[in-house]
């Protein structure tokens, strides 16, 4: 059966911990908006497109994404989605990054989340239930990072030239071409760049690649049709980006399900 669930429902209840299940249609978008719990955002069917204002995260099936409590977002399904979502006081998140990132999840830790969404939410502090959200505070802080974010930055000139490029990206563009294009010299541009994303501009121009492609990867277009749009050489090329970045060729993402 299908689920609606909003949060603040439950957001004052007096637990560390609550757990939220939802049901979403292909294309649904949840405007902006911000929690003041954390959030442990885990799409356990389908995949979410999450976007603040200092960046877009990219969250496949199977994978998970933290958000820190305060932080203003967007959500958007890529196809049709069901989320698990866990909510964390501010005393319990504490030591939790406090930047949005996408994390990957074990199959355990997976199993752990579904089998919150069944529990209680007023769940008694010495229960079965209580016991099970402390394990998955503990599994939360050994979480793995993935390369799945989009920092842009707050200098407005160039976080243009980035919102520009994300229209269509390319593995092709050069520092020296952006550096050109900004009136700044090649050793001016690279620290700011840096500074401003956290990454250097390789490291995100691939990740940009990434992002724009996964979602039609997972929509069933052919990889070497989402290579040549994306300006790769040729399909190896695009393959071998994404495994770098991944672990696994995009056939091989697909068939453990992301």
């Amino acid at each position: 059966m299908p689920r609606n669930t909003r949060v603040e429902i439950f957001d004052r209840l007096p637990r560390p911990v609550i757990a939220v299940a939802n049901d979403f249609p292909d294309g649904h978008t949840i405007p902006p908006h911000q929690h003041r719990r954390s959030q442990l955002l885990h799409g356990a069917a389908g995949a979410v497109l999450v976007t603040t204002a200092f960046g877009t995260w990219l969250v496949p099936p199977q994978r998970g994404m933290w958000i820190p409590g305060g932080v203003e977002h967007t959500v958007r399904m890529l196809g049709n989605v069901r989320t698990h979502s866990l909510y964390l006081e501010p005393a319990a998140a504490a030591g939790m990054p406090d930047r949005c990132q996408v994390v990957g999840l074990s199959p355990f830790m997976r199993t752990l989340l579904a089998e919150a969404m069944d529990l209680p939410v007023d769940h008694a502090p010495d229960s079965r239930a209580a016991a099970l959200m402390a394990l998955l505070l503990h599994e939360m802080r050994e979480l793995p990072v993935l390369p799945l974010a989009l920092p842009i930055p707050a200098h407005p000139a160039l976080a243009e030239h980035c919102r520009r490029f994300l229209s269509r990206p390319t593995p092709h563009a050069t520092i020296d071409a952006w550096s050109t294009a900004l009136g700044m010299s090649r050793r001016a541009f690279t620290r700011l760049f840096r500074h401003e994303t956290g990454l250097g501009f390789a490291a995100w121009r691939q990740q940009a690649c990434l992002v724009t492609a996964l979602p039609r990867l997972l929509a069933g277009e052919a990889v070497t049709t989402i290579a040549i749009d994306l300006g790769y050489d040729n399909p190896a090329a695009f393959t071998s980006m994404f495994k770098r970045l991944l672990g696994a060729s995009p056939r091989s993402y697909l068939r453990r399900g992301g």
